[in-house]
């Protein structure tokens, strides 16, 4: 059973890493914060079955799923997304829109393309500008797997946008 100062703890501890380990799998800021409580509610509800121990990969699981879950119901939502990204009041050439257009949606479909272990390891460095020890710090894992994530997250980049052109 978790008590109520354990579960403070938890919370305060593992929040914004939940938070930012869901963020790169959906997108969506205020949808990860929205999924991240979710979990922290369900472990709330089950505290009195649950043990103090390994919490943190419970977390991590049930974030996973919840995405997972989450992303079978709005399959739509993140093309809608890039298509209001894309909408811009700036003055550009027809011709440059039409690069930006065409390069923003290959580098959305490589991404969509590329492993899930490869596209968070990438998001979390790229994006959140997290180095490798703490981003193995966050996916429970070394950071030579990390090395190895990243360097073939970028091959795979490189290899698929030199094919678009």
């Amino acid at each position: 059973m978790i008590s109520k100062a354990e579960f403070k703890q938890l919370f305060d501890r593992h929040f914004d890493q939940i938070r930012t380990f869901i963020f790169y799998r959906c997108g969506n800021t205020d949808m990860a914060s929205d999924m991240a409580q979710d979990v922290f509610m369900k472990v709330w509800e089950k505290r009195e079955q649950l043990a103090n121990d390994n919490l943190k990969s419970l977390l991590y699981k049930m974030s996973n799923d919840l995405v997972i879950s989450n992303y079978r119901k709005s399959i739509n939502h993140a093309d809608y997304e890039q298509s209001m990204m894309l909408q811009s009041d700036e003055a550009v050439s027809p011709e440059e829109e039409l690069l930006f257009e065409e390069l923003a949606s290959s580098y959305a479909q490589a991404l969509e393309k590329m492993s899930e272990t490869q596209r968070t390891v990438f998001l979390m460095s790229r994006n959140d500008e997290l180095k490798y020890h703490e981003i193995a710090e966050c996916l429970d894992i070394s950071v030579k797997a990390v090395e190895k994530r990243m360097s073939a997250a970028l091959q795979f980049l490189r290899t698929e946008l030199l094919s678009y052109n």
